[in-house]
């Protein structure tokens, strides 16, 4: 690698990986009456990023794809930023905050190819209680080139509907069977960008992980399901190709990812053994229509914000009482500082808890 591309690098990617962290911290505590502090607190790490993006040199042409990625994922961070902090001045208001934060899992797909050569890009997409892990890294760059492993995308580009993206750990074998996390995206959004809410996570724990993007314009919760023949097929596709354990199937989602977790999960025909709804709307109903077999004895975990102004608390609350009674084994997680955004640091508790219930 050429001195010039080394300097531009030392100089850029830190920055970078700051920029895009501070995304996700805005996105985690984003709340309608505290939107002006969360920026306030996130700072200003774009300055840094855009002043280092300006002063990028000459890069030999066998380096070409790797500026463009870090081009990308940088113009995709300072876009996020920009977007957030007109938000106040736009009419739409708090969904132009939430447009802008789609920056940022298209800096992160950016991003992602460069992880197999470049140490600090791999750390990033790590939990941080494994990113001095010397064997994991070593297992990450080793299956690297498979090509049946990384981040796939199948039928599944932008404003598509009804294809999945998903990501199988490098150090994949398929001697062994993998726990397997369907994640379903918010209403109005897609698969493709939901499946960086999970990533570090599956790559740092070992989870095979498929983000589906509906058929519809949201999650079928009203009408014909075509949804659920949909997860179904795509379940058997990605089964028939890698060597998933049938005993770990976790169906999870956010908003209306989360209310179809349940509308889809409890239905008696469900593949899937566990379910954790996140930031959900709730009715009795659900449970009331539920087979009662299916029901009882299912391991379902429900996360909450307290803050939540779209889906109140309450109605978490009432699930937890409403499916314990039904049979279920319910864990029940209330976040006192979550709004109605998706809060991260779930997951590796999550991934636990499939494990071993």
């Amino acid at each position: 690698m050429s001195q010039s591309a080394v300097d531009d690098i030392v100089a850029l990617l830190p920055s970078l990986l700051t920029t895009i962290d501070t995304l996700a911290f805005v996105g985690r505590y984003l709340n309608p009456p505290d939107y002006e502090a969360v920026l306030q607190a996130a700072g200003t790490p774009d300055d840094v990023l855009r002043e280092a993006r300006a002063r990028l040199g000459e890069w030999p042409e066998r380096l070409a794809h790797v500026r463009a990625a870090l081009e990308t994922a940088t113009d995709a961070a300072l876009a996020g930023f920009e977007g957030l902090r007109s938000a106040p001045d736009d009419p739409e208001g708090l969904r132009a905050a939430y447009r802008a934060l789609r920056y940022a899992p298209r800096a992160q797909e950016a991003l992602y190819p460069l992880a197999a050569n470049l140490p600090p890009v791999s750390q990033f997409f790590l939990d941080a209680s494994v990113r001095d892990d010397a064997d994991l890294q070593a297992r990450l760059e080793a299956g690297a080139a498979r090509p049946d492993t990384g981040v796939m995308h199948v039928d599944n580009e932008p404003g598509s509907r009804g294809g999945f993206s998903m990501y199988v750990p490098e150090y994949y074998s398929a001697d062994r069977a993998w726990p397997l996390v369907v994640a379903l995206h918010g209403g109005s959004g897609n698969g493709r960008a939901f499946l960086w809410s999970w990533l570090r996570d599956a790559r740092s724990f070992g989870a095979i992980l498929i983000s589906p993007t509906a058929t519809g314009g949201t999650w079928a919760l009203m009408g014909e399901d075509t949804d659920t023949p949909n997860l179904l097929r795509i379940l058997e596709e990605v089964r028939g190709r890698w060597n998933v354990d049938a005993s770990k199937l976790l169906l999870t989602g956010m908003s209306d990812g989360g209310t179809f977790s349940y509308v889809s999960g409890l239905e008696s025909a469900s593949p899937f053994t566990h379910l954790a709804p996140i930031a959900a709307s709730f009715h009795p109903f659900l449970v009331e229509a539920a087979d009662g077999e299916r029901l009882h004895g299912l391991p379902i975990h429900i996360t909450h914000g307290k803050l939540d102004w779209m889906f109140p608390v309450q109605l978490a609350r009432q699930a937890e009482q409403a499916l314990a009674a039904g049979g279920a084994r319910v864990s029940y997680s209330e976040i006192e500082d979550l709004s109605h955004t998706y809060p991260r640091e779930i997951n590796a508790r999550l991934l636990r808890w499939l494990k071993e219930e």
